[in-house]
C-alpha cells in the first residue's frame, strides 16, 4: 500500500501536513471535524499538494516530519513546484 504526504490550506492561509493512503478522503474527514485538533480550529480546507507515492508509512512519515520543520515560504516552494 502506497502512502502520501499531502499539505492541506486552510482558510486562514496555514498549512496541514499529514500522510495518508488516500488525502483526498483523509481531507474530507478533516474538514468534517474529525483528527487533529489543528484541522478542527483551522478548516476548511483545501488539497494544495500530494506527493509521490511512498512504499511504506516509515518513509512518509519521515518526510513528514521533515516538511512540517520547514518554514511557511519553503512550504509554499513546494507547493508551487519549485522545490522537491
Amino acid at each position: 500500500m502506497n502512502w502520501y504526504l499531502y499539505i492541506a490550506k486552510a482558510k486562514t492561509g496555514r498549512f496541514y501536513t499529514g500522510i495518508s493512503t488516500n488525502p483526498t478522503k483523509r481531507l474530507e474527514r478533516h474538514n468534517g471535524g474529525e483528527g487533529a485538533r489543528f484541522a478542527k480550529q483551522q478548516g476548511p480546507f483545501e488539497l494544495v499538494y500530494i506527493s509521490s507515492p511512498f512504499k511504506d508509512k516509515a518513509d512518509a512519515r519521515k518526510r513528514e516530519i521533515q516538511v512540517k520543520d520547514w518554514s511557511q515560504i519553503k512550504k509554499i516552494k513546494l507547493v508551487s513546484g519549485d522545490i522537491v
